[in-house]
């Protein structure tokens, strides 16, 4: 079963679209997320969730 860890990225009202696309870019980029869901509140205040995959490495006996 695959594991994943979540980042949870909040952005205010007045953050133009292409400062939230450039942070997005960077954090797939550098961090190896992906974008896993996009919430736009009623205030303007955006809520983006990344994920990654957690990789175990098994242990040698």
């Amino acid at each position: 079963m695959v594991e994943y860890e979540y980042r949870v990225l909040v952005f205010g009202r007045g953050t133009r679209r292409a400062d939230i696309r450039r942070a997005l870019t960077e954090q797939a980029e550098y961090g190896h997320w992906e974008l896993h869901r996009t919430r736009i509140y009623i205030g303007g205040t955006t809520r983006t969730w990344l994920r990654r995959k957690i990789i175990r490495v098994p242990r040698a006996s």
